[in-house]
């Protein structure tokens, strides 16, 4: 098994459009949960202040993250008026075409950064679910 990638993204949900956020999170999410069954996790999370979301993925590898960047990339506009991206982190090794695709996301999103953080040490117990006996 490829070793898996963290994908975690911060976005400044705009004033005002709050509700909306939520709605457009639990509509691209049950979306992604249908599509997408190599998907290990796909979490979204709005911080105390109602501020910031969060979005939190674990792919079981690059190809999975480029799948979900194509699939999901027309649904990935709804939220252009409902936030502004501030940064996306890869922790792992994507392939070029995912980071390319990945600064194509925040450039739609408000501009945000990309930074990916190559793997040092340490090990992941996870499988995916078509691995899973």
């Amino acid at each position: 098994m490829a070793d898996p990638l963290y994908y975690v993204d911060h976005s400044d949900l705009l004033e005002g459009r709050l509700d909306e956020a939520r709605s457009a999170m639990r509509d691209l999410a049950a979306f992604i949960e249908e599509n997408e069954p190599r998907l290990i996790a796909y979490r979204f999370f709005v911080d105390e202040a109602q501020a910031t979301m969060t979005l939190l993925a674990v792919h079981p590898d690059s190809a999975s993250l480029e799948s979900h960047l194509e699939l999901g990339g027309p649904r990935f506009r709804a939220f252009a008026e409902l936030i502004r991206m501030r940064s996306i982190d890869v922790y792992g090794r994507p392939s070029p075409a995912a980071v390319d695709r990945l600064r194509q996301k925040a450039t739609m999103l408000g501009g945000g950064t990309v930074t990916v953080h190559s793997p040092q040490a340490g090990f992941s117990r996870l499988q995916p679910p078509d691995q899973v006996k």
